[in-house]
């Protein structure tokens, strides 16, 4: 009896063979479809006096910023080759070796930093409540999530750790593992792959992209949306949520999925480190949890910040 789940042989990355536009890149046009819906519904619902045309100028300042914020993260601090540092004005040259290859390499929390910069310019530009805004945006963003990470399992990558659980994925391009090592030899045996001594294998692998989809998306939207967004008295509150949030989904999510081979953990305190494609310890922080608990932190201190001036505005009372 196998205990895993083959990756499905009928998804690939791209949507039409020879075409170059993939799921990804599709799951991320529905996610912004979709933020700028609840964006709008919140606007009509609170009465709020933004038009339709001030929402998406806005919308694409920071789509724009994000994509930015996003690729200069994900080449700058997720390559520890050096590469585009060499190399920089590969970063935004979507070919390489005379293919289309698009972005590959997209860091989440450079998307925030760029997707803020880009908004909070718009908002100096047009005189409008930067804090204001991104309480109606970020109450909206997380339910696009959802689509984001299918995206990344559809493309079968950001896989996650070696598990032996029967809802673990073998996803076709993960890394191999040679049957020399024991433990491999005992998870293979667990699950029911057959092997010869000495051979490479594919390890079932934790779903982590729909781990995170659930966490990052379903879960925070309903917490920000149904939970917190009743309780917003004042700018900034559900933006620091936000922050505290997400870095909580993504901090519990990291530890279902294998960090990256060329950077592994940024900070190793547990006693065993190797195999990464284990989970080992607690203590074991790769690159996205280490920059995950800095957003908690950040959001603590905005929560508290954004409330003491509230207070000192009169917008709220101690």
């Amino acid at each position: 009896m196998l205990l895993y789940i083959q990756f499905p042989s009928w998804l690939t990355p791209e949507i039409i063979p020879g075409f170059p536009l993939r799921w990804y890149a599709l799951m991320y046009l529905v996610a912004f479809g979709l933020t700028y819906v609840l964006v709008m519904v919140q606007v009509k619902r609170d009465s709020l006096p933004h038009t339709s045309d001030d929402i998406a100028s806005l919308f694409i300042w920071a789509i724009i910023g994000l994509l930015l914020g996003a690729r200069l993260f994900g080449t700058i601090f997720y390559d520890p080759t050096g590469y585009y540092l060499r190399n920089p004005w590969m970063i935004f040259w979507p070919f390489m070796g005379g293919r289309f290859v698009g972005f590959q390499g997209m860091s989440y929390h450079g998307g925030l930093i760029g997707a803020v910069a880009g908004g909070w310019i718009y908002c100096r530009r047009h005189r409008i409540s930067f804090l204001k805004m991104a309480d109606l945006f970020v109450t909206a963003i997380p339910l696009g999530y959802t689509f984001g990470r299918i995206g990344n399992f559809i493309n079968g990558e950001l896989w996650g750790r070696v598990t032996t659980r029967p809802w673990g994925v073998v996803f076709p391009f993960a890394t191999r593992f040679s049957t020399r090592y024991e433990w491999v030899r005992d998870i293979a045996d667990q699950v029911g792959i057959a092997y010869e001594t000495g051979q490479l294998v594919n390890l079932p692998r934790h779903p982590s992209q729909l781990y995170e989809a659930f966490l990052e998306g379903i879960l925070l939207f309903i917490v920000l949306w149904f939970v917190l967004k009743r309780r917003s008295r004042y700018p900034g509150f559900m933006l620091s949520w936000y922050l505290i949030g997400y870095g909580i989904a993504r901090v519990i999510a990291e530890y279902f999925r294998e960090p990256d081979a060329d950077i592994g953990f940024v900070i190793a305190l547990g006693r065993e480190t190797e195999p990464q494609a284990l989970f080992l310890s607690l203590l074991n922080i790769s690159m996205g949890q280490l920059l995950s608990m800095l957003m908690i932190l950040s959001g603590a201190v905005l929560l508290i910040l954004f409330r003491k001036r509230a207070v000192m505005k009169g917008l709220i009372s101690l």
